[in-house]
């Protein structure tokens, strides 16, 4: 079983959501459907609006020669095999992080954080298939999701991050606007956080800057830059896209690494 069918073994669940549960004050065409080209939302004090359930929204024209998920109803992205695949020239590993990749290409399915029901660490978890709810409130961003109902806070209330950072999955974050986008700054990160199922991954060293925008209804994009001198040659960027999930709910899904029987599993 490849990295792939693990991570689709391990989101299935997911999948399960609550059925015919109309969302209120959302624009929709003739037909009920929401109208996804309609303006973004806004708050109160003119900033887009970002509150609502979102998924990632996959680029590529559908193509049934290209597999099972791409052209499924399944959120189901490249993002999630390879964090950086749109990066031309490949993420700038130093050697010998390079190296401790290649060396983890026969196993990524069975040593993937993930697959042992680890968090949906940011910002990997914006390619995940699982739902995420953004909560947008005048001085923060917080951040459900549905595996294992974990979360996170983006604060962007003038507070700086802090001095000493107990590592953690998400690390810690602020933000500030830039016009209509939001710019989010994070470290204090773990050592052990991966970025995909194909085992790349940065450093407890790492800051990450997301630049968050929602150019209408139904659009999220998000540029992840990546700056970890320990493990890379230079920073780099990739563009990540989210779609909205309407007339629906949230509902748990509950990863017990004792059910996952990993070792077994067939390669």
């Amino acid at each position: 079983m490849n990295a792939l069918k693990v991570a689709f073994f391990l989101v299935w669940p997911a999948t399960a959501q609550w059925i015919n549960l109309p969302t209120p004050g959302i624009p929709r065409m003739p037909g009920g459907k929401p109208d996804l080209r309609a303006p973004a939302p806004k708050t109160s004090g003119g900033k887009p609006d970002f509150s609502g359930m979102w998924v990632p929204r996959d680029e590529r024209p559908c193509d049934p020669k290209i597999g099972l998920f791409q052209c499924s109803e399944l959120p189901i992205t490249p993002q999630l095999g390879n964090f950086a695949i749109n990066l031309k020239g490949g993420i700038p590993y130093q050697p010998w992080a390079a190296e401790l990749v290649k060396n983890r290409a026969k196993d990524v399915g069975y040593i993937d954080p993930h697959t042992f029901c680890m968090p949906p660490n940011y910002p990997r978890a914006w390619a995940f298939p699982e739902t995420q709810k953004i909560f947008q409130m005048p001085t923060q961003l917080v951040i459900l999701h549905e595996f294992n109902a974990s979360y996170r806070q983006i604060f962007f209330d003038g507070r700086k991050l802090p001095e000493d950072m107990t590592p953690t999955w998400s690390g810690y974050s602020v933000a500030h606007w830039e016009g209509a986008t939001l710019v989010v700054e994070s470290a204090g990160y773990r050592d052990d956080s991966w970025l995909d199922t194909s085992g790349n991954f940065f450093s407890s060293q790492a800051r990450v800057t997301e630049r968050i925008r929602r150019p209408n209804f139904g659009s999220l994009d998000i540029d992840v830059t990546i700056d970890d001198p320990k493990v890379f040659t230079k920073t780099w960027t990739v563009e990540l896209h989210l779609k909205p999930m309407a007339d629906t709910e949230m509902i748990e899904y509950m990863c017990q690494d004792n059910n996952k029987d990993v070792q077994h599993f067939v390669r």
